[in-house]
């Protein structure tokens, strides 16, 4: 089991930029998927990003071009860098891991999830 740990967010205007980080306590996975999920007032959680072992990514449509997923595998950490930020992406944002490198986006499929961080944007 790996323990995730969100930081990173916050209050921002609209059109502004947060970086979320999460922490992983180690990685005992040799094949994964990271993801970022958020949960926004009254709605679903819902995929946001997800990152292979591979490096590969894919994004919701609501995000591209605006948010980028990455990781520190020295650090042991990931990150979702947002920016050109807006009204609908406030949201409690969660990170997840899952065993294997097969992605997916269905919360379903991860093994782990950190606490949450939240994002509050405002217009």
């Amino acid at each position: 089991q790996v323990r995730l740990v969100e930081s990173g967010g916050g209050s921002e205007q609209a059109g502004g930029s947060l970086r979320l980080s999460c922490s992983a306590s180690a990685f005992a996975y040799s094949t994964y998927c990271m993801g970022w999920f958020r949960q926004g007032p009254g709605l679903q959680r819902e995929w946001v990003a997800l990152l292979d072992d591979n490096g590969r990514t894919a994004y919701t449509e609501s995000v591209k071009g605006r948010f980028t997923i990455s990781q520190d595998n020295a650090k042991n950490t990931l990150y979702l860098q947002m920016n050109s930020l807006k009204p609908e992406d406030t949201a409690m944002y969660y990170c997840a891991a899952k065993r294997g490198s097969l992605c997916y986006t269905t919360r379903d499929y991860y093994n782990d999830w950190g606490q949450g961080t939240q994002v509050t944007v405002s217009s």
